[in-house]
């Protein structure tokens, strides 16, 4: 008897809380979901005048040990990242000789691919229209937790601009909650280092003075070769969906090449941030369908590669696991190499004291992982 009170009383409960409906059930998933990711937004402005060869060469051969480093923030970020060039008599003179080479994106192969056809071109450095251009031109994250940042890199004097002040153009920026940092490719005790201390000084950012013929230190380690082979590897587990896909994979695999080429260190670095947090493929069809919600039947035939449209829908679904299993085991081994090598850098780094302290890529990483703390990210090391 007291067991059928007990159900009657299960049941009133249940009849008072009424059926779960939409959008109770939209707030039972909402509960569930995680949080959205934080947004690290950063646009590279590059001085691309005709003494700035050694500029490019750094940005070339980092770029990837930049985003190994951001890669490590907690929470991970999603992360986006634009290239503008300036100084160069190729671009047009009504913009200020100034150009967007690639909107905010996270393709990073795309902004690899540009960093390697950049060629440096004499001209007039107005470090005053980069700014602005920057600030004006990118689709800049609204979200006020969103950190924002410019860095813009040259050796010449910031304050050539009589159009665009870089006073007024870093005033605008910090006012869209975008912070200016400056990196001076010269002596710090150059009279041109003050105009670039004031830009980052108006926009809340980090001055630095790079080395840029001498401060980029690319160590080889034993592991390089194997890292820069599973690198190559893991390509094989990307499915790319239509025309774009196929463009885009030809793409990536054309960025190995060039990394392979700048340096085996390079080389390495690729490797471990395609096995990061950070790599994202917009034009795969395993992270699509295992982590972005793309449903393998709504898919057109023609998107698929050839290999797959013979295939009924379950032996899609099983090829598209088995190839996300497969990315899996190699980032994971990747990651793990990736420790070891890190550990022989720093040791060697230990032998050389004050190796690569007016590197281009530890001025950018010192400085995005200090605006990163200010909101609120940590660091875990490895």
């Amino acid at each position: 008897m007291m067991k059928g009170k007990l159900l009657s009383a299960a049941a009133l409960a249940l009849a008072l809380a009424g059926p779960l409906g939409p959008a109770r059930a939209d707030e039972a998933a909402a509960a569930k979901a995680p949080p959205p990711q934080r947004i690290v937004e950063v646009a590279i402005c590059l001085d691309t005048s005709g003494s700035m060869e050694g500029l490019l060469d750094a940005a070339r051969r980092k770029l990837w040990a930049i985003v190994n480093d951001l890669a490590l923030a907690k929470p991970a970020p999603r992360f986006r990242v634009a290239l503008l060039t300036f100084g160069n008599d190729g671009h047009p003179s009504e913009v200020g000789w100034v150009r967007l080479d690639s909107g905010l994106t996270e393709d990073l192969d795309l902004i690899s691919q540009q960093l390697f056809a950049l060629t440096t071109n004499g001209g007039t450095e107005l470090v005053g229209r980069v700014v602005d251009a920057a600030t004006r031109q990118l689709s800049w994250n609204p979200a006020s937790d969103a950190l924002k940042l410019i860095f813009v890199a040259g050796n010449e004097s910031a304050d050539q601009d009589r159009e665009v002040s870089f006073r007024d153009a870093c005033k605008r920026a910090i006012e869209k909650g975008i912070i200016v940092n400056s990196i001076y490719c010269g002596s710090p005790g150059h009279g041109d280092a003050g105009a670039w201390q004031e830009v980052a000084r108006l926009a809340d950012g980090q001055y630095m003075a790079i080395d840029q013929d001498n401060g980029t230190v690319a160590i080889a380690t034993p592991f390089d070769e194997r890292i820069a082979a599973l690198s190559v590897s893991l390509n094989t587990t990307y499915v790319p969906i239509g025309v774009e896909g196929e463009r885009k994979k030809e793409n990536q695999a054309v960025q190995d090449r060039n990394a392979a080429a700048a340096s085996p260190s390079s080389a390495s670095e690729r490797g471990a941030a395609k096995a990061g947090k950070l790599y994202r493929c917009d034009w795969d069809l395993v992270d699509g369908v295992c982590r972005n919600g793309l449903k393998l039947e709504e898919l057109k035939e023609e998107d698929l590669p050839e290999a797959l449209r013979a295939m009924t829908l379950e032996e899609r679904r099983a090829y598209v696991a088995e190839m996300d299993r497969k990315r899996s085991e190699i980032q994971k081994e990747i990651a793990a190499i990736q420790v070891k090598r890190q550990e022989f850098i720093a040791l060697e780094l230990a032998k050389q004291a004050g190796a690569g302290d007016q590197a281009f890529d530890k001025a950018i990483r010192e400085a995005l992982r200090k605006q990163a703390e200010s909101k609120g990210f940590t660091f875990e090391e490895k």
